[in-house]
């Protein structure tokens, strides 16, 4: 037994022995082309840290810094001047398609919202379009802004689809708004089974919402 033991050890023992020779053998052989990629790697690496670094994030600096009156000027309601700016500051359209997300993922919600209360309704989707942020109730209110646009540009069955999105996106106190749009949008193409499910589920679901309170009028017409 302890022979049949220091055999199997041995055996092993010249396995390992083989397989680091192979190993060697491979290197040796290969040595050049290992190196070069390994420095190409580096190098690709280094590129990376010396872009986040030294363009990106000023890039970024400088963005904020930009679309800073673009937002006050929002917050005040004068959305022209939020979009296209004036001779010493940049709107969010100039800001969003000088350098993106770089100003924050936010900054295309923006614009597509100052757009949609200027009645620029192409403009709007465009921007709105853009906007991917993970914020939920944010990302709600940009697809249900984008149907406000249909409806403004009377493409009555785009508008249903985001209003009705908008209310999956996030199930939230603003869906029972989405869901009463969406019906009314129905409405407007004559779909009236249609435009009464969603009013049906605004009774079911969200009895407590404002929308909720009123819900009957609206199952009561369509019925």
């Amino acid at each position: 037994m302890a022979k049949t033991t220091k055999k199997t050890e041995a055996e092993q023992a010249a396995k390992v022995v083989e397989s680091v020779s192979k190993t060697e053998e491979f290197y040796n052989e290969h040595k050049k082309t290992i190196w070069t990629v390994i420095i190409a790697v580096l190098a690709v690496g280094v590129c990376i840290l010396g872009y986040h670094k030294f363009i990106y994030q000023p890039k970024c600096a400088e963005a904020q810094e930009q679309v800073y009156h673009a937002e006050a000027a929002f917050r005040e309601g004068n959305y022209e001047l939020a979009l296209d700016g004036d001779d010493n500051n940049p709107g969010f359209a100039e800001v969003a398609a000088t350098y993106g997300a770089k100003a924050g993922k936010a900054v295309y919600f923006y614009a597509g919202a100052s757009a949609l209360k200027l009645e620029r309704y192409e403009d709007a989707v465009k921007w709105l379009k853009k906007y991917n942020g993970k914020d939920e109730i944010l990302g709600a209110r940009a697809i249900a802004c984008m149907g406000d646009a249909y409806c403004g540009m009377e493409e009555y069955a785009k508008a249903a689809a985001a209003f009705e999105k908008a209310a999956a996106f996030a199930d939230n106190v603003f869906a029972a708004q989405y869901l009463l749009k969406a019906g009314i949008a129905y409405e407007e193409l004559g779909k009236n089974d249609k435009a009464l499910a969603c009013y049906e589920i605004i009774k079911d679901k969200y009895p407590q919402s404002i929308e909720g309170y009123d819900i009957d009028k609206y199952i009561n017409r369509m019925k």
